[in-house]
């Protein structure tokens, strides 16, 4: 019989317990954030994170040898999947999380904390000072004005102002199928009150370059808004049950090609969503801050001006207007100093769908865009990994052919990885949200020999206080989340230097 969240994390809280009702508080591990000096670990496994020793950078030499490093050609992090959220909403959907997969991700026990875990990396990115802070996309979780406000106030620095709890989690709610921290092990009392108070984050202390993610643009990450999802996020009727009878029924196909990163069906999924919405509400508090935003008001906001912190930007006009809809896209691209080249590409699908999409025009762009490059070295960013985007293969050989390219970043999987191709490396980045809630850094180095080597390694978020610990510990326990599913990677996908060839 599968656990249930809520069970698995009472399961895993007896440590927890004996020290205190789960009570944490913030130690000098990675108090700065790097993973070179210090890991969070489980030395007992008995589910209770301990501070460890940190992991040395190892070399990776599948594309080139070992060489001598030269000089710094850039420092930059790379923050994803912050999937900052209102976990308050009426427009989420907690119930669904009993269906199982492929909608796990509809309940986290951590979701109250994601603003605050985003404030936790933007210090620790401060404390490497890098010359770029790459925002990987799906900075929120749900198309939400308020959400956006709360996240780009984390990252850029400024007051958060999160609001109220009214969910789930309360500990009025009777249903044990959601973990409640005032009730539920490991007991975190006034909890959902401490995460609704306002807080200052200092940022992230450096130009940001946003990414566009599905979360940004789509209800769930899933669905273009309507006027019901619209109407359900500003009204004061939430969904916190499932309605009787409600299933996928087997063999029922809810995207196109069966991949639960394809574009929804719309027969199947308004079905499926009318059956939904008739279940039993519950009151909440409505709120007009919770306003769904067009795509492109997203990426109106995420361009020069959204935040404090403006970044210089040479791909004019920004946001490029270029695509057969006219609809503006975040494409774009920086010059990080004289040596190094970030390309930008928006891959999220307007009509829904999770997958990352090529557009027509997107292959000569970025053409384009390597060509009139020169002698810098490119690195190529998208928030969905290119090899399972649709017409991912374009770019995948575009890049294969240019000798200055190095690299290409990535998110969406929630997962570290690094793996090698053709000449440069492919590298995705762990999210926020689930364990092990993770930004990367990268160090570009100039090696002997005309070479070039990128240094990386994992950030852990380093807040203030206990609210990032717990989060970070809720998070390991959560039995549908990033510990079973090995998104922390293999050491090989983590603190490494990976070596490229001389040009």
């Amino acid at each position: 019989m599968s656990l249930t969240r809520r069970e698995a994390i009472f399961l895993g809280a007896g440590a927890l317990l004996s020290a205190g009702c789960g009570s944490s508080r913030s130690s000098g591990a990675g108090a700065a954030g790097s993973t070179l000096s210090s890991t969070w670990t489980d030395p007992q496994g008995a589910g209770t994170l301990a501070p460890g020793p940190g992991e040395p950078l190892l070399a990776r030499t599948e594309l080139g040898p070992v060489r001598a490093a030269e000089g710094v050609i850039a420092t930059l992090a790379h923050v994803t999947d912050a999937h900052v959220l209102d976990a308050s909403s009426p427009a989420r959907v907690p119930f669904l999380d009993r269906l199982g997969a492929p909608f796990e991700s509809t309940f986290r026990p951590q979701e109250t904390l994601t603003a605050q875990v985003l404030a936790g990396v933007a210090r620790a990115t401060r404390a490497i000072h890098p010359d770029a802070v790459i925002q990987g996309g799906d900075l929120i979780d749900n198309d939400q004005r308020n959400e956006l406000a709360w996240a780009q106030a984390a990252l850029y620095g400024g007051l958060v102002r999160p609001d109220r709890y009214y969910g789930v989690q309360l500990a009025s709610d009777p249903d044990p199928f959601y973990y409640r921290p005032d009730i539920d092990a490991p007991r975190h009392p006034g909890l959902l009150s401490r995460a609704a108070r306002p807080f200052v984050s200092v940022g992230a202390g450096a130009p940001v370059y946003p990414v566009l993610g599905d979360h940004d643009i789509l209800v769930a990450g899933e669905i273009e808004p309507t006027d019901e999802t619209r109407a359900l996020a500003l009204g004061d009727e939430a969904l916190w049950e499932l309605p009787p009878g409600l299933a996928v029924p087997p063999g029922t196909t809810l995207t196109a090609g069966g991949s639960p990163d394809g574009s929804p069906l719309p027969g199947p999924v308004d079905q499926f969503l009318a059956r939904a919405l008739a279940g039993p509400k519950v009151w909440v508090p409505p709120d007009p801050r919770r306003r769904e935003m067009s795509a492109g008001e997203v990426v109106e906001r995420l361009r020069p001006g959204g935040g404090e912190v403006v970044p210089l930007l040479h791909a004019g006009p920004y946001p490029r207007e270029s695509r057969a809809d006219n609809l503006p896209s975040l494409d774009y691209s920086a010059d990080i100093g004289r040596d190094l080249r970030l390309i930008v590409l928006d891959l999220a699908r307007r009509a829904g769908g999770s997958g990352g999409l090529v557009r027509p025009d997107q292959p000569g762009w970025l053409a384009s865009q390597l060509g009139t490059s020169g002698s810098r070295w490119a690195v190529i960013v998208s928030h969905q990994p290119l090899a399972s985007s649709e017409g991912g293969d374009q770019l995948l050989e575009l890049l294969d052919d240019h000798p200055r390219v190095i690299a290409a970043l990535s998110g969406h999987t929630h997962r570290n990885l690094i793996k090698p191709r053709g000449r440069y490396w492919l590298i995705s980045t762990a999210s926020l949200i689930d364990y092990p809630q993770q930004a990367r850094a990268l160090r570009v180095l100039r090696t002997a020999g005309g070479g070039v080597a990128i240094q990386t390694w994992m950030l852990d978020h380093s807040a203030p206080g206990d609210l990032g610990t717990i989060s970070r510990q809720l998070a390991y326990l959560d039995a549908q989340g990033g510990r079973p599913q090995g998104f922390a990677g293999g050491r090989l996908d983590r603190n490494v230097t990976l070596y490229l060839a001389p040009d």
